[in-house]
């Protein structure tokens, strides 16, 4: 029975990389999926979904206002039967698109699988992580840790001195390296102004020569 998955992580937990994995299976098998990712996020380029350690695949931009059953309709009239539904930073969904995508489950009988983060720097839910943690058949967290070893559950924006940004739009593409997934005690040390993050390196350390 097809069903409506949410998988749910703060950041850098491997979210592409596991959806991009789980793609990979369906091919193998001779089985057609479908990548949709929001038009928004252009990281990576025009149509293309890529994870940390080098993965990626073709995906189809959407804009925030696209029906997505018929979307995924619109695929399966021009290319055929469709196995699996993949959506890549789901936390960008609209309330409506996260009921379409549970159209397509119920409708079409295709699983639809949701990665995406589910609170924002503020701590607070993005609209579509909270539509699909109401609605989805399945929610399974994607595990990441703190740097101070405890189970990361949040994401905290800083600016160059490690200090917490409370203030600014919900959403900001790119500049990742402002954004650091901690445990929740953490972040309400660093958003209180009682602690810091060590901003990482963007690159590895060189050696020393000898």
């Amino acid at each position: 029975m097809a069903k409506l998955y949410f998988y749910y992580s703060a950041m850098n937990a491997g979210k592409t990389t596991t959806l991009l994995q789980s793609a990979y299976n369906y091919h193998e098998r001779g089985m057609r999926t479908l990548i949709l990712t929001p038009a928004l996020d252009d990281r990576f380029g025009e149509g293309m979904v890529a994870s940390r350690i080098g993965l990626k695949a073709n995906a189809r931009r959407f804009p925030g206002d696209e029906d997505l059953l018929a979307l995924v309709e619109a695929d399966i009239a021009a290319r055929g039967p469709l196995h699996c539904v993949f959506v890549d930073e789901a936390q960008f969904l609209t309330k409506a698109q996260v009921w379409q995508a549970s159209d397509v489950v119920d409708r079409l009988g295709i699983p639809v699988l949701a990665y995406g983060l589910r609170t924002d720097f503020r701590g607070e839910l993005f609209e579509g992580s909270r539509y699909l943690l109401a609605w989805a058949d399945e929610l399974q967290e994607i595990k990441t840790i703190c740097h101070t070893g405890r189970k990361a559950t949040m994401v905290v924006r800083v600016d160059e001195h490690g200090r917490a940004v409370t203030d600014g739009p919900q959403v900001e593409i790119g500049g990742n390296e402002r954004y650091v997934s901690v445990s929740r005690a953490e972040f309400k040390k660093i958003s209180e102004g009682t602690g810091r993050i060590e901003l990482q390196q963007t690159v590895l350390p060189l050696g020393e020569r000898e």
